[in-house]
């Protein structure tokens, strides 16, 4: 989460959407990181989260990846960049980027924590 954090940081954003299971866009453990780091997650609204968990849960951990699921969290994810005014969105959850690697949305960069966290491993393993 740590270098997720600073990740974010060092592309300058200052407000970033966290999708994920519900658990982790409920909690209260990565917003805490982020905002001693200055900087805001917002999580979809609560009927949004409900969706997102239902399609990970329900269909992402069975290896099932449907154009309706994608086509459903890419509309949150733009009413999130529109509405709420996130600059990017961090996929907190390994299946997510597996869903939306073939419609990655326009304007808003989509962050994957599995990939910043190996590549966080990988510069700590060679210094």
């Amino acid at each position: 989460m740590q270098a997720a954090c600073e990740h974010v940081r060092s592309l300058g954003y200052a407000r970033v959407g966290l999708l994920g299971i519900g658990l982790t866009m409920r909690a209260r453990f990565f917003p805490e990181v982020f905002a001693r780091a200055g900087v805001e997650l917002v999580a979809p609204n609560e009927a949004e989260q409900a969706v997102i968990h239902k399609i990970y849960i329900g269909e992402l951990l069975k290896n099932q990846f449907l154009p309706e699921s994608c086509n459903a969290i890419l509309a949150i994810i733009e009413r999130l960049r529109e509405e709420e005014r996130v600059e990017a969105i961090l996929l907190a959850g390994t299946e997510l980027p597996l869903l939306l690697r073939d419609a990655e949305p326009e304007d808003i960069p989509l962050l994957d924590t599995t990939v910043i966290h190996v590549c966080a491993a990988v510069d700590a393993l060679v210094k």
